[in-house]
């Protein structure tokens, strides 16, 4: 992205924060002539894109297990607000699970939950941060069976997360550590994440890379991230994001693709 694109973080609503893990704008300021990059990403959201014209399309989008680059070659496009929901919540939200969504961009409305709908429906004329907070109205209330397993996936999501003190711990570990076997956390997290627990965690350490490279050298990176080497990292890097780390960062990025239109 270059400085013509202006981001800002947004405080999720108390009420919202069962469901939303977080809320932020990206606003065109000038002309944009750089590619939109997007990392793979391990979560669900709820992308609400404002047009010149006024238009809005509420769209879902998947997770994402590679890089894409992308341009508004039309520069139509003049803001976007991203609701990234939290592990679990795409099913009571949308209606289905998050393996479903994997790779995929769909119209909110034409998913199948009445919740899906009616936040659609809130989406077309108010302010995302304003229908977020009614969210708690619009999902049913969890059962005792998928509370638990909530805090199941929630647990497994934050051991199998890096952090700048700790790696991600090994999903053997994290399944012992859970009193569940492997295939349980398979299940769990192609349930409510969409992805398996090991690559989820691989999305996330190159997303730490993505994060702390300017502030961090290529082998303290690959060692807090759990790496094996510098190369291990290099490798990794080049399978998600299309290019190695030192031509990402200098700009010598894989060839940019027409945003695509959703009708």
């Amino acid at each position: 992205m270059t400085n013509a694109l202006a981001e800002h973080s947004l405080t999720v609503p108390e009420r919202a924060r069962p469901w939303i893990a977080g809320l932020g704008t990206v606003r065109v300021t000038g002309p944009v002539e750089d590619a939109f990059t997007h990392p793979p990403d391990t979560a669900t959201q709820v992308v609400v894109r404002v047009r010149d014209d006024g238009r809005r399309d509420t769209l879902v989008v998947g997770p994402r297990t590679r890089a894409t680059y992308h341009a508004d070659a039309e520069q139509r496009v003049v803001s976007c607000v991203r609701m990234r929901l939290g592990p679990g919540a795409a099913r009571p939200l949308l209606g289905v699970p998050a393996v479903d969504l994997v790779g995929r961009v769909v119209p909110l409305g034409a998913l199948p939950s009445g919740a899906a709908r009616a936040l659609a429906r809130e989406l077309a004329y108010r302010e995302p941060s304003e229908a977020a907070s009614g969210l708690a109205d619009l999902i049913p209330s969890p059962t005792d069976r998928s509370r638990d397993r909530e805090r199941l996936l929630r647990a497994a999501v934050a051991a199998l997360s890096t952090r700048r003190d700790r790696a991600p711990a090994a999903v053997r570990d994290v399944a012992r550590e859970l009193s569940v076997s492997e295939r349980q956390l398979r299940n769990l997290f192609a349930e409510g994440v969409g992805l398996s627990p090991k690559h989820f965690a691989r999305i996330d350490r190159v997303r730490h890379v993505l994060d702390h490279a300017l502030s961090a050298s290529w082998a303290e990176l690959a060692a807090v991230t759990g790496y094996y080497d510098q190369s291990h990292m290099t490798a990794d890097f080049r399978t998600l994001m299309g290019v190695p780390p030192r031509a990402f960062f200098t700009g010598r990025l894989p060839r940019a693709t027409p945003c695509r239109a959703v009708p």
